[in-house]
């Protein structure tokens, strides 16, 4: 029932993009673990591994437009569900190093004993166990965001008093996890980690699984959100994003709508975050910088805003720009990504996306209304007859 709900929501362009994506996921690895150096179809693994993180970025993306664009809410606290997401498995991480820390204690990371910590604090207590970290990816963000919804959306906090809300919880969270009494490592956050499921994560075949896994998550996670904004809820969904007073009047419980795919959106980001850990090598308070939510709302602003594709091609595009020009033109990077964004919103207010969409959409419309040639239907040669 669920499998005949995903697939009645895909229409061509998602199948092509999902299509795509599992491609990827097979074919990147392959060109890294099965042809050698000197071969020029040859991924190296640090290519791989960058354009694991632009993926894990693209799913970020993908949960924002969820929120923004389908349902009106513009969160400038998505990089903290991300974050928190991190430092879930990043904890699983933690605690798979055993004696190979620096200090050799088999239970305590190496700052806990650097900080002369005795014992284990609770909230660290199952992290040992994949299942469980896993769990806690969708449950912490997912929680956080329920929570946050449930006070919010009951309220009727809209537009940019949501938005001023979000980066404060963002920020409060990353002053939180910068004290190093927290149990989060402090300022250095979490790092130095050596296995993930008994396997190497600096190895080539790690490294490899871990971009494939990536793919396929992001795959998922477009077909998860293309059933929703496609299905009834989403027609919803969109109601409350142009006219909540109008939905609300017709008997919808808007807030319930809200909360649901807010908590939905948390848990994609948090996926986004553990799969980003292992990839990067570490986690830090630094992921909780306002900032960072903002270019998720950069990203998707240059993709296209609830296009769902838009958000993905957006985050790998700029992505990739920034580590092509912060290598070339590090000083003017900023200001790059900030008239970036000046010129979609004015140029572009649609995105890369939306507008090549609306054109091709326009010229597609213009072809069907056209008359046809007067050669063609026979006018011609009847007006020479009746002459």
């Amino acid at each position: 029932m669920i499998t005949a709900f995903l697939l009645r929501s895909l229409d061509r362009k998602i199948v092509i993009a999902i299509a795509l994506l599992l491609l990827v996921a097979v074919l990147v690895p392959v060109l890294n673990l099965m042809t050698g150096p000197t071969n020029p179809l040859h991924v190296p693994t640090y290519i791989m591994s960058l354009f694991g993180k632009y993926l894990t970025y693209a799913l970020l993306a993908l949960a924002l437009d969820l929120v923004w664009g389908f349902c009106g809410i513009l969160s400038l606290g998505h990089g903290a569900f991300f974050a928190l997401g991190g430092y879930a498995m990043g904890m699983y991480l933690m605690r798979q190093i055993g004696t190979r820390g620096s200090y050799g204690d088999p239970v305590l990371p190496d700052f806990m004993v650097f900080l002369n910590w005795k014992d284990l604090p609770w909230f660290w207590y199952g992290f040992n166990h994949f299942w469980f970290a896993a769990l806690m990816v969708l449950v912490v963000p997912g929680l956080l965001a329920f929570v946050f919804g449930w006070f919010a959306f009951r309220s009727r906090v809209n537009g940019v008093y949501l938005s001023i809300i979000t980066q404060a919880m963002t920020y409060a969270l990353l002053l939180a996890f910068f004290r190093n009494d927290m149990g989060f490592g402090g300022n250095n956050g979490l790092t130095d980690f050596k296995d993930i499921i008994g396997f190497n994560v600096q190895a080539d075949g790690t490294r490899a699984a871990l971009f494939a896994a990536t793919a396929i998550f992001l795959a998922l996670s477009l077909m998860i959100a293309s059933a929703i904004v496609r299905s009834k809820f989403g027609k919803v969904l969109v109601g409350v994003r142009d006219a909540e007073s109008r939905t609300r009047f017709l008997g919808y419980r808007v807030e319930h709508f809200k909360l649901f795919t807010f908590v939905v959106s948390a848990m994609m980001a948090g996926i986004a975050g553990a799969l980003y850990v292992p990839q990067v090598g570490i986690i830090n308070p630094g992921e909780f910088a306002p900032a960072n939510s903002i270019e998720v709302v950069i990203w998707t602003a240059v993709g296209g805003r609830a296009t769902l594709i838009g958000p993905i091609i957006g985050a790998i595009l700029v992505n990739g720009g920034k580590t092509i020009f912060t290598g070339l033109f590090p000083e003017f990077w900023l200001f790059a990504l900030g008239g970036l964004f000046v010129a979609v919103t004015l140029f572009l207010p649609k995105g890369v996306v939306g507008t090549i969409s609306q054109y091709l959409g326009k010229r597609k419309f213009v072809s069907k209304a056209a008359p046809p040639a007067a050669e063609e239907d026979g006018i011609e040669p009847k007006i020479q007859a009746a002459e």
